[in-house]
């Protein structure tokens, strides 16, 4: 089978982040059996080096540039407005089309040179015209429901902007609505998703393919450090990151400190924006940028805080702390898709989402032995049996041959 993969954000190496993570791990999944040709655009910080990488990961890599960056100013924003709402596309979909990517792309597709043409991520929507299911499967993987996340930024009180977020709620349902409508098949990481999208297309073939973990990347640790150190990960010019990271540190960490003086916060991840870099100047909080291996600083972590207010999908932070066998303290955001406690269930990972809750998890992980260990190997189990890219990957292939 040839597949067609379309993703505008350049996918390798899967160190980048959780878009790229996704998108690399299920095209080098399908490579096994399949013809793959990707395209994709490359960015300012994308190296030579990289791109013969993914090359050499395909049968055929493409590589446009990214189109430059909409003018910044008043009239350039009220301009990508008035064509959101005529459109219905959003900025964040216009800014990366390409005129000459589309060509390409029809002259391809209209070839009948695949057999399936997937978008890996909702973003590259764009580049699907409707007649393209005359010629083969047309797949969306849809990374998280970009209205159920603004949504829930307005209904958690987490919005940067909540009037320009109210306004543009409805524009976005009515997106995502039109979108949808233009697949063969959707594919999604959480039922929360699946249910939402259902809501905008009820007939639409839905899978749920949650993420996975490279367990080479972050193999199950070899000990216990005990001790009193959390630790967060993920980018640091995520929205939904920073906030959650603003919120542990101000609101969370002085009242664990009272309690266990020697506590220790490492807020691991790159590019950490100045909201991120001013919480140094708190006592015991270590903010750290990239790093070269990500398991190093979950190894020596007692627990893991994923304390996310905002934000839909299956988020690869709290996987990869499962995978390394560290202990977990996350919101219900923060373990969306997850089966983690119940009456029928393995405790795998401490749930919190107000700030005394979080205080007693972390608490009870500070001082019971018995305690972190049941959830570290809990944790990894889960990984092992449901949340690998082996998973994931069969998962989407299934999807990708079903007629």
């Amino acid at each position: 089978m040839h597949i067609l993969m379309l993703s505008t954000t350049f996918p390798y190496p899967p160190t980048r982040g959780g878009t790229q993570v996704r998108t690399f791990n299920l095209l080098k999944y399908l490579s096994q059996r399949h013809e793959i040709t990707i395209v994709t655009q490359r960015e300012a910080d994308v190296t030579d080096s990289e791109i013969e990488g993914l090359r050499d990961r395909v049968d055929n890599l493409v590589v446009f540039d990214k189109p430059l960056a909409a003018t910044p100013g008043l009239g350039s924003k009220i301009q990508r407005f008035g064509n959101f709402l005529l459109t219905s596309t959003p900025p964040s979909v216009t800014t990366r089309y390409s005129d000459e990517m589309q060509e390409w792309v029809n002259n391809f597709v209209r070839a009948r040179k695949c057999d399936v043409i997937t978008c890996e991520h909702s973003v590259n929507e764009i580049y699907i015209r409707p007649e393209f299911s005359q010629f083969c499967k047309t797949i969306v993987n849809v990374h998280s429901s970009v209205y159920g996340t603004y949504r829930n930024h307005l209904d958690t009180g987490t919005s940067e902007n909540p009037l320009r977020d109210r306004i543009n709620l409805p524009l976005l349902g009515r997106y995502e609505r039109n979108y949808c409508s233009k697949f063969g098949a959707i594919a999604v990481t959480t039922v929360d998703d699946k249910n939402q999208l259902s809501k905008f297309n009820p007939n639409a073939e839905i899978a749920v393919i949650p993420n996975g973990v490279d367990k080479v990347s972050f193999p199950y640790r070899l000990q216990d450090p005990g001790g009193n150190r959390i630790v967060f990960i993920g980018a640091m010019d995520n929205i939904a990151n920073i906030d959650a990271v603003r919120f542990f540190s101000n609101e969370i960490l002085p009242h664990i400190q009272k309690l266990y003086p020697e506590t220790v916060f490492d807020i691991v991840g790159s590019r950490p924006v100045p909201e991120v870099m001013n919480l140094q100047e708190k006592p015991g909080i270590n903010v750290t940028g990239k790093v070269p291996m990500m398991s190093d600083y979950l190894h020596r972590a007692t627990v893991c805080v994923v304390p996310m207010r905002t934000g839909f999908g299956i988020k690869n932070k709290t996987l990869e702390a499962m995978s390394a066998g560290v202990p977990v303290v996350a919101s219900d955001r923060g373990l969306e898709g997850l089966d983690v406690d119940g009456e029928n269930t393995p405790l795998r990972a401490l749930r919190a989402n107000q700030a005394a809750e979080y205080i007693s998890a972390i608490s009870s992980i500070f001082d019971n032995s018995p305690l972190r260990a049941e959830l570290s190997y809990n944790a990894r189990q889960l990984i092992e049996t449901e949340f690998t890219w082996e998973i994931a990957g069969k998962r989407y292939e299934e999807l990708c041959l079903a007629s």
